[in-house]
């Protein structure tokens, strides 16, 4: 498949540049992936949407403020978006200059903390500090609010770009369908027999990448870590068990599960290649699912074998981006589109702080 099958028109006044004062009051557009038919619907309505014995799995990454200011020893102004920590006083992140950094180069933050340039690791800066990043960026750091809201952030955005449930600090972006959960809808869903469980995926700055291939094939996604715990497979195996529906809040949990059942089947999910083709799955997912904590690449685009989501929770995303075509591997691509074009149309709220979709893979929305 080719980028250009994942476009469509966005009016840029249809861009959420601010969450609305209740995070639970967003509105609700419903795929069917059977009938390819969508209904509108308030976010609250999801109590409905959702039956007892179903699992709703969370991605309980925090984002980290991590979008620090420098300048160089020459004067020259710099910004830094760590990406990841691979130790408490080191740091892998994007730089942007003037000019790049040079190794042994230092720079100076606002409060006149140096940090060390010590190499780098394919597009990402090495850079080092006398103390733990996560004091430096608790000083110092903002929130890293995606590019496209065209603004700086806030001190609102420390508490709204955060789910409520947030805990393992590692994100440079937030796991947006979940910013829509607040205690109380959180509370009701259990009162309704709806099960919950939480894996960890750090979401990374290659989230808002472009894919530049024409060929879809070509792209090679951006590596992220994430961790599916022994907890999280119980609950898995226990929903498929019942006959209940394993539910993903947000693309970065799919990531996670999907990642998870392909590492149980023996398929390296770090060192996936859509251009390889879509490896054959065993049949039975959930029993051969394991805790599986490292790397991924998964890629997932319409032709792909699904192996333990039934619906998804999740916003509107990008033209072109790797997400739409996520979500159009779920529903179908067609019926996607059609469904953005009606969320246009209704003027739906767009991307981390707009509105959401309930999808549902076809045979998967049946009753048990």
């Amino acid at each position: 498949m080719h980028r250009s099958d994942f476009t469509f028109e966005l009016p840029d006044a249809l861009i959420a540049r601010y969450p609305l004062a209740e995070r639970s009051a967003s509105r609700l557009l419903c795929l069917d992936g059977d009938s390819g038919g969508f209904r509108h619907a308030a976010f609250r309505d999801l109590l409905g949407l959702l039956r007892p014995g179903d699992l709703l799995v969370f991605n309980q990454s925090r984002v980290m403020p991590a979008r620090l200011f420098a300048r160089k020893e020459t004067g020259g102004q710099a910004e830094i978006l760590v990406e990841r920590l691979p130790a408490p006083t080191r740091a892998l992140a994007h730089v942007r200059a003037s000019k790049s950094p040079k190794p042994g180069g230092v720079l100076h933050l606002a409060d006149g903390s140096a940090v060390r340039m010590a190499g780098r690791e394919g597009d990402l800066f090495l850079l080092e500090a006398d103390e733990p990043w996560q004091a430096l960026m608790a000083r110092l750091g903002e929130m890293p609010l995606p590019p496209y809201f065209g603004r700086a952030a806030e001190a609102s955005d420390s508490e709204r770009y955060q789910t409520v449930y947030a805990r393992d600090a590692g994100s440079v972006a937030a796991p947006t369908a979940g910013l829509h959960f607040d205690q109380p809808l959180l509370d009701a869903l259990r009162a309704h027999g709806v099960e919950t469980a939480f894996v960890t995926l750090h979401v990374g700055a290659g989230t808002f990448q472009p894919v530049r291939a024409d060929d879809i094939r070509d792209h090679v996604m951006h590596a992220e870590w994430l961790t599916v715990g022994a907890d999280v497979v119980a609950a898995v195996q226990a929903a498929k068990a019942r006959g209940g529906r394993v539910i993903a809040v947000g693309t970065t949990s799919v990531r996670a599960l999907e990642s998870a059942a392909w590492a149980g089947q023996g398929v390296d999910p770090e060192g996936w290649s859509l251009a390889a083709g879509f490896p054959a799955g065993s049949g039975d997912a959930a029993a051969t699912l394991a805790p599986f904590a490292g790397d991924t690449r998964i890629f997932i685009a319409p032709g792909y074998r699904w192996q333990l989501i039934d619906a998804l929770i999740t916003n509107f995303h990008l033209p072109e981006s790797t997400l739409l075509m996520l979500v159009s591997a779920l529903a179908g691509r067609e019926a996607v589109l059609a469904a953005y074009a009606e969320a246009v149309s209704a003027r739906y709220r767009f991307f981390s702080y707009g509105d959401a979709m309930f999808v549902t893979r076809p045979g998967a929305g049946r009753e048990s």
